[in-house]
């Protein structure tokens, strides 16, 4: 009895100590959890980020996206980066009107800004929206032919036969292959990292700062609908993006060429609509437009003062096409361009933890 006894304890401890044993092992690579650092306005004015389940921000995870997104290889002739066209400088834009791929060619949109994307909403990426999520968004510049031009199978060579990326992605995701959806998540996780919150007006909105008479009345042009009439689309001091997200026909052109949301939903109500960009970080992110056409925000402002241009899918908020714009005075043109300078967040383009 006393041996069957001591012969069931042993079998027991041993079982305990295997299971701890399991248990520790299953959490070696386990990944360290990194949420979202939510600036003061965003919490106060907005809901939270969209964070996907099987995508949680990790400090693993978020190193391997910054060393992908900074790394030559993702392309063809290990040339260009994400970063090429998307310089933290530039609060992640190019200040060139269309970016050059790695053959030379140039591109037919102005590379977009990239900060805050945690906070759309809908999820639709790219100027004309065709992509959903930010995760798919980061699978496409590398087998653009105009872009990376290379493939994703000749990357997932590299990544697997370099000296440091395994570990990177093991230490990020666990044991197994590397994929081009690991990649991706790793991007994506760094984008949303990217978080723009710290400009005057930020400052002003929490009592740190205080805006100039012309800054002042430059707000109240913007949300004026007998003057700047901007808000709509690009939101008001209770919206930190400073956008809507949305995808408007903005008086660019009579005739549309460029069908942007059009192509992507083949619905003709859609053409020459493109996603409404953020007003932040405007100091370093020109030119402007989807196609780049505006090299300084003086002609923005001059396009919707007098140079709407009419077209049947026209947006409804460009009230005064008619007169071909809202017709800002000289002072009003200056105002405003004040006021959207304190959106600007020379702290966000000089963050460490966004440089190479």
């Amino acid at each position: 009895m006393k041996t069957a006894l001591t012969y069931t304890l042993l079998i027991f401890c041993i079982f305990i100590t295997s299971c701890s044993k399991d248990d520790s092992d299953e959490y070696v690579n386990k990944p360290t959890a990194q949420p979202l650092a939510i600036p003061p306005l965003f919490a106060q004015f907005i809901i939270n980020p969209v964070i996907p389940i099987d995508n949680p921000q990790t400090v693993e995870g978020v190193a391997l996206g910054k060393k992908l997104f900074f790394d030559p290889l993702l392309s063809a002739n290990n040339t260009q980066a994400c970063a090429t066209c998307h310089s933290p400088q530039n609060a992640f834009s190019d200040n060139s009107q269309f970016s050059t791929g790695i053959d030379g060619i140039l591109g037919n949109r102005n590379s977009m800004p990239l900060f805050n994307l945690a906070w759309n909403y809908d999820e639709q990426f790219f100027w004309d929206g065709r992509v959903f999520s930010l995760e798919h968004q980061a699978l496409v510049p590398v087998e653009d032919p105009v872009e990376m031009h290379n493939t994703w199978e000749t990357v997932v060579t590299r990544l697997q036969q370099h000296p440091e990326y395994p570990n990177l992605f093991n230490n990020a995701f666990g044991e197994g292959v590397i994929t081009k959806e690991k990649a991706t998540k790793a991007l994506a996780q760094f984008e949303r990292t990217l978080i723009s919150a710290n400009s005057k007006f930020d400052k002003y909105l929490l009592g740190e700062a205080t805006l100039t008479p012309q800054e002042t009345n430059g707000l109240n042009v913007f949300m004026d609908e007998t003057r700047g009439d901007c808000f709509h689309c690009h939101g008001n001091p209770n919206n930190p993006l400073w956008t809507d997200n949305m995808f408007h026909n903005n008086g660019l052109d009579a005739t549309i060429t460029d069908l942007g949301l059009g192509a992507v939903t083949g619905d003709p109500a859609d053409n020459g609509k493109f996603k409404s960009p953020s007003l932040r970080n405007l100091a370093f992110t020109a030119p402007f437009m989807h196609d780049g056409r505006f090299a300084t925000l003086d002609d923005v402002i001059n396009h919707y003062s007098e140079g709407l241009q009419n077209s049947p899918t026209i947006d409804p908020l460009m009230k005064k096409v008619a007169q071909g714009g809202v017709q800002l005075s000289t002072q009003d043109k200056a105002d405003l361009k004040a006021f959207l300078l304190t959106l600007s967040d020379p702290s966000f383009i000089n963050n460490p933890a966004f440089q190479n």
